[in-house]
């Protein structure tokens, strides 16, 4: 009984990170054309170019997990979710431009973050 439901939420699982990697796909699709848009339209903001970009490796950093997820036996490396981290707090950073004490303390955040990838890659498997 224990081993059919762990098979059956297995299911449920994979078929929703597959649902999720679609609608990723979706997402990278459109932030690449907002981005070719940009490189033929002048924009006076960097700063929305920048969170475009950030968004787009934020996509492309998930859709990678999920990949990596299915290529080893339904497990996810956690340097990926480091990865996904230190982007998305770097986006923050660049969309929350007036608060200079959170960007620091934010600041701190990626610190610890690339420490613990470093720690990780030194780490004996």
């Amino acid at each position: 009984m224990r081993e059919s439901v762990t098979k059956a939420f297995q299911w449920v699982l994979n078929l929703s990170l597959i649902v999720l990697g679609l609608v990723l796909v979706i997402f990278m699709a459109r932030e690449i054309w907002t981005i070719v848009y940009y490189a033929f339209e002048p924009v006076l903001d960097v700063r929305n170019i920048l969170q475009d970009i950030l968004m787009f490796f934020l996509f492309f950093a998930f859709l990678s997990t999920i990949v990596t997820y299915f290529k080893e036996n339904y497990h996810f490396p956690i340097r990926y979710l480091l990865y996904i981290g230190i982007t998305a707090t770097l986006r923050f950073i660049i969309a929350n431009r007036d608060n200079p004490i959170e960007n620091l303390i934010l600041s701190v955040v990626i610190l610890v973050l690339m420490i613990s990838y470093s720690l990780k890659i030194r780490s004996p498997k």
